[in-house]
């Protein structure tokens, strides 16, 4: 029986190589053309596993509220959102109870990862693990010399990271995000994030916004996510980062490798927003007892901060604030750009 199963084991490693090689030089043939692309986009991969003690900005929480009344600004100023006007608030509930009173709690709560990498599969916020498993896929570039086109293009993982229902903060499982640590979204497997063509049909109104007027009135929107919180009707806008339009990897021109970075994140929380993956809690009466999907992303009520390649764990900043106030120092001239983002989500709900 040993001698069988070593027997069988060495079929199948030697068909396994057979058809590595035969795969391998059929790429080389079909590829021949793009072979000095192929090398300039062989990018490292590289990340670090997020600590939760001393990689997560734990101030970040703040502040904290019971209705409208704030009862705790932590060691920050961060600013916060509207919460709702009464502090105990009755909920529909199943038969025989039909009605539940509660108190009306708003705080900050970390809900996800984002990878930003130009490298296919790369995985930075998983120590820079690679996986395997596609033949090919759109591989990131990044130009900067007078003749090239100065446009980039990045991949964006989404990982759902519900902190707060690890660490138990909350014995009310409807007030904190639950489940495990999971990928959500791999922009690989997603044919709409490399064409931007494709990518209408989930951002049609990106037709309407792409011209200078709209653009123009995104620096009203920067100006006001530097002094305090991005503009909601201006949602076309991602502050100082650009423009959310459209939902693809690419980005016309880069001005610096963290900003890119931060704009495709909140262009990828957009973008599950708009397909109904990620759910949001509303800061009005009655209404805070529930959640529910948003096509438009609030934009006011979602921060970041950064956890690759260097965990900046004392700030986080709102959805739109630019990255010249902090982004000095996080990164190093020979970086192979893969990025990591905290994403932080503000939670209205009632405790029981």
């Amino acid at each position: 029986m040993k001698l069988y199963k070593s027997f069988l084991c060495g079929l199948i490693l030697f068909f396994s190589a057979l058809s590595y090689a035969d795969s391998s030089n059929t790429n080389q043939g079909s590829n021949s053309g793009n072979s000095k692309n192929n090398e300039k986009a062989d990018h490292t991969c590289d990340g670090n596993w997020i600590n939760p003690i001393t990689d997560v900005c734990w101030q970040c929480l703040f502040p904290m509220s019971i209705g409208d009344t704030q009862v705790s600004q932590g060691s920050s100023s961060l600013p916060d959102t509207e919460n709702p006007s009464n502090a105990i608030q009755q909920c529909p509930f199943p038969p025989p109870i039909f009605r539940r009173v509660g108190i009306a709690v708003g705080y900050w709560e970390p809900i996800a990862v984002t990878d930003v990498t130009r490298n296919p599969m790369c995985m930075v916020n998983l120590g820079g693990q690679k996986i395997g498993g596609l033949k090919r896929s759109k591989v990131g570039k990044a130009t900067k010399t007078a003749i090239e086109n100065t446009g980039v293009f990045y991949h964006t993982h989404w990982y759902q990271y519900p902190l707060i229902s690890w660490l138990k903060l909350f014995s009310d499982d409807l007030c904190m995000q639950g489940g495990d640590f999971d990928i959500g979204y791999l922009s690989e497997l997603d044919p709409m994030w490399n064409n931007d063509l494709l990518s209408i049909f989930v951002n049609p109104e990106a037709i309407i916004f792409g011209n200078p007027i709209a653009q123009a009135a995104c620096i009203v929107d920067a100006l006001a996510a530097e002094a305090y919180l991005p503009l909601n009707p201006l949602f076309w806008c991602a502050g100082g980062h650009g423009s959310v339009y459209p939902f693809t990897g690419a980005i016309r021109t880069e001005a610096s490798g963290m900003n890119s970075s931060v704009l495709l994140s909140e262009r990828m929380n957009f973008k599950l927003h708009r397909q109904g993956i990620i759910t949001d809690t509303v800061p009005y009466n009655t209404a805070v007892c529930f959640s529910g999907q948003n096509p438009i992303v609030p934009k006011d009520r979602y921060r970041y901060h950064l956890v690759n390649p260097t965990a900046d764990a004392n700030n986080c900043y709102p959805y739109g604030r630019g990255v010249m106030r902090w982004q000095a120092g996080k990164e190093m001239p020979n970086s192979h750009k893969n990025y990591g983002h905290l994403i932080w989500r503000k939670r209205n709900c009632v405790v029981f």
